[in-house]
């Protein structure tokens, strides 16, 4: 009897452990207190103070195609899983993604573009090519001095005599865009004649760099409808600006600062051409518009989603 009581007792506590087993994580004979349950409730209910809904671009009244902005998420167990050591909330370790928008410039009808987004602290400068040379290696020095990259949109017939200046600007990975053949007024120009000069400037870049221009600055800034929906049928856009250095008058360095400094917002795009006053005054005008806490970059990367 006491051998059958024995065994009994074995195959009950067998039968038990199989069950328990069977049902695995889902049930807690003696469920214990996490403190770290409060911590990811916590990250959940607060998620709403970090995140933002992606932005579409659009066309603006007056500052026309507006790239879009990427939004906002927080990866909740990611975060979690960087703040559970310490077992506190610490907004420094919350993990993000990005969410891209629904409608991209490429989405818009053809219009100019002379800003980034409007809340991304990111601006650009466009250095206007079409005459001399003698200022190109020092521009070139003092960018890559400061890790900055700009974007050098460039004369199809300057491009044509100076071939090993346009390579080197490319080499240090700058980017090229069009400044058409020959610097005509463009809102002058029939339709054969614009395409003429998109075209041939095109083909001469490419054959230099192996890169097709994406972005055209038309000369002085002078365009019409026509020119701008001749320039997206050739998958291109067309990149005017918020802010002008007009350092073609040869003003002191200081004012040319200054004049930049007092109109600088986000998403500026920053006209200047190989001057003088540029060459010397360059250096300054980086260092004062980081200090604002703009990164300065590329045509492309200003008008890209990211944040």
């Amino acid at each position: 009897m006491q051998r059958l009581h024995i065994v009994l007792f074995y195959l009950f506590i067998f039968s038990f452990l199989l069950i328990v087993s069977k049902l695995g994580a889902t049930v807690h004979i003696f469920p214990a207190f996490n403190p770290q349950d409060d911590l990811l409730e916590e990250i959940k209910d607060r998620i709403a103070e970090y995140e933002e809904e992606p932005q579409d671009a659009y066309i603006d009244r007056v500052w026309k195609k507006t790239p879009g902005r990427n939004g906002i998420t927080v990866l909740v167990n990611e975060s979690y899983e960087k703040m559970k050591k310490e077992g506190k909330f610490d907004e420094t370790l919350l993990k993000f993604k990005e969410t891209p928008p629904s409608v991209h410039l490429k989405d818009l009808p053809p219009a100019p573009i002379y800003r980034g987004h409007p809340d991304k602290m990111m601006v650009a400068f466009l250095i206007n090519v079409s005459w001399g040379t003698e200022h190109i290696p020092t521009i070139l020095k003092t960018l890559n001095k400061h890790d900055v990259k700009a974007t050098f949109f460039i004369e199809g017939k300057w491009a044509k005599e100076n071939k090993e200046h346009v390579q080197m600007i490319h080499e240090q990975g700058h980017l090229i865009g069009s400044h058409a053949y020959n610097h005509p007024d463009m809102a002058t120009l029939n339709q054969e004649q614009i395409l003429q000069q998109i075209n041939d400037t095109n083909e001469i870049i490419e054959a230099i760099v192996r890169v097709k221009p994406k972005w055209f600055a038309p000369p002085s800034g002078s365009f019409n409808d026509r020119v701008v929906e001749l320039v997206h049928a050739e998958k291109m856009e067309t990149i005017l600006w918020t802010v002008d250095t007009i350092d073609w008058q040869k003003p002191s360095v200081s004012v040319m600062i200054n004049r930049v400094m007092k109109n600088v917002h986000p998403g500026a795009m920053i006209l200047m051409h190989p001057t003088d006053p540029v060459a010397q005054g360059l250096e300054t005008l980086i260092e004062k518009i980081k200090e604002e806490n703009y990164k300065i970059d590329t045509v492309e990367q200003l008008l890209d989603e990211s944040r």
